[in-house]
């Protein structure tokens, strides 16, 4: 009798083990950039008017006070490599915006 507990309580555990799966979260690093925000961009704008439009960026070198990188990364969690990448340079001269300049 105890046999058959043991052989039921397994066959159980064997069937259910498919059913369990590891669900993978997306991941989205760095700044969003949107198309619209780079429309938005125009030669001559303050720093304070970018920021304001595609937001404080990722990385501000200190040694390049004026040239700010926007990337943004994006890994699905069903897959082991990044699908997305995106990365922008804008330079400033005297606080204004003089080129901009899509990787």
């Amino acid at each position: 009798m105890r046999n058959i507990y043991l052989t039921i309580l397994l066959s159980i555990c064997i069937l259910t083990l498919p059913a369990c799966t590891v669900h993978r979260l997306d991941v989205q690093q760095g700044n969003i950039i949107k198309d619209e925000m780079l429309e938005q961009l125009e030669v001559g704008i303050s720093k304070r008017q970018v920021r304001f439009i595609i937001g404080t960026p990722l990385v501000q070198d200190p040694f390049h006070p004026n040239r700010w990188d926007y990337v943004f990364t994006k890994q699905p969690g069903d897959e082991r490599k990044i699908t997305e990448y995106k990365h922008i340079s804008v330079f400033f001269e005297d606080d204004k915006l003089i080129k901009v300049v899509n990787n």
